[in-house]
Order: C-alpha cells, then structure tokens, then sequence
C-alpha cells in the first residue's frame, strides 16, 4: 500500500503531493515500483493534529480523488479518513477502500456508510484522537488491550454489515516507542483475530528516535521493520517507498 499524502501536514512528506499534477505523479511512480493500493489521505493524522471536519476535508481530497480515478481506472484507491461524509463520496467517486484510523470511534455513521458500499474497511487502534494519542499514553499490558479493542471493533463493525476487515494496530498512534517494540515483537498473537493484518511503520519515530535520526534518514531501519513485521504475520505494508518494502516482500516470500 502507497502512500499519498495531499494535504498540507504530513510529518514526513506534508505539501509535497497537494496538487494535482505532483499526485498523479506520485501515484504513476508507486504503481509502476508494485504498489496494489493507493492510500490517499487529506487529513494530517501526526501527534498534536486537530481533527479535520468533513466539508474541509473533502475540498482537499476529492478534485484530487477525481482525477486519480480518471487517471487510472484500474487502480485499487484507499480513502484514509475518519468522516463518514467523505468515505461516502469518495466511494460514490470509485475509491475502493476506507481506511479509518479511529476504527468507527470519531464518526458513529462511518460503520453503516462502509456497509452500504460493501468495501473492504481498515480498522486500526488508537488511544485517543491524533491531537491528544502521544500526550503519555498508559497500558497495564499493551499488547492484550489493543487485541481486545480491536476484537470489539471487528465485532461491532460486523454487526452493522461490513464483511471484509483489515486491521492495523496503529503503531505510534498513542503508543511509545518501548510500547510499539512489544507490539512488534507480539504481532503474531493478532493473527487469531482472523482478519489480514495492515503495518504502517514507515518512517515512524519508532524508527528514528531509536537511531537519533530524522523521518528522511529512515528508510533503512523502515525496511528492516517491515521484514520482521512480515516474518511476524503482517499482510499489507503501508510505505511511503514502494520499490523498497516489494524488494523486501519479494525476498521474505522466496524464503518461504
């Protein structure tokens, strides 16, 4: 999964994609290196954030949105969003996935908007709200409780009829970085939840702050990660550099 930032606030590559010529690109590039989803997100989800209501959102999302599916009909579009309003439209507009980082906790209708559409939905953990999550996040045992929120999530969202989840247990998001290492290190046991697991680690702190570093010199330390996340039961890497993580999926499969 390719990752394409439109909006203005990305902690790693924020305006860099925001018009339409440098997201179609973008896109054009992460496609061509084996990217299968696009994931095009408008609202900044860094620590601090403020959430972005849906009528802001959908201004910056979906004139890009339009000409990505005009530009590539065949392409596989992921919404990152939290607004059912805008999952709406741009499912109307032919994106074929919502990924929701509140799991359904920020928009109570996102639930039943997914369901109407029947499209595969992205539920990821979160302890708290983007501007609030890094604001001394607690566990009694991390790896336990974000099971069992994300199991009451899949079952939640089952009971409203969406049939096809992913789950993503939201590393950095209200998580520490010793937290993020023991989530890493216990993926595996998310496996039984049944449902594909999504790992968006690229270029995160949990990276960088261990290598006294910056998001732009992450790469490798990002590689490394999605190789032991992969050996740990992850289906779906979300990257900022696609070459790279289908170079280190193409390698972990020929061990196989």
């Amino acid at each position: 999964m390719g990752i394409l930032n439109v909006g203005m606030d990305s902690f790693y590559d924020g305006g860099r994609y925001n018009e339409r010529d440098q997201a179609l690109s973008q896109t054009e590039k992460m496609l061509s290196e084996g990217a299968f989803f696009i994931d095009v997100g408008a609202a900044s989800s860094k620590p601090g954030s403020p959430l972005l209501n849906a009528e802001e959102e959908k201004k910056i999302l979906l004139p890009i949105l339009e000409a990505l599916c005009a530009t590539f009909p065949k392409a596989h579009f992921s919404i990152d969003t939290y607004n059912s309003g805008v999952a709406r439209e741009a499912l109307q507009m032919g994106a074929s996935m919502i990924n929701d980082i509140s799991a359904g906790s920020i928009d109570k209708a996102m639930f039943q908007t997914v369901a109407a559409f029947q499209v595969p939905y992205v539920l990821m953990h979160m302890q708290g709200t983007p501007e609030t999550m890094q604001q001394q996040p607690e566990y009694q045992n991390v790896v336990k409780e974000i099971k069992l929120n994300l199991f009451q999530q899949i079952q939640q969202a089952s009971s409203q009829g969406i049939t096809d989840i992913i789950v993503d247990p939201g590393f950095g998001f209200g998580k520490t970085v010793a937290q993020n290492f023991e989530l890493l290190q216990e993926l595996h046991s998310l496996t039984d939840l049944n449902c594909p697991l999504l790992i968006g680690v690229s270029r995160k702190s949990m990276i960088y702050k261990v290598l006294n570093s910056t998001p732009q010199d992450a790469l490798n330390g990002t590689t490394a990660l999605h190789a032991w996340a992969l050996e740990r039961g992850a289906h779906i890497l979300r990257v900022h550099d696609v070459k790279e993580a289908k170079e280190c999926i193409d390698l972990w499969t020929a061990l196989q």
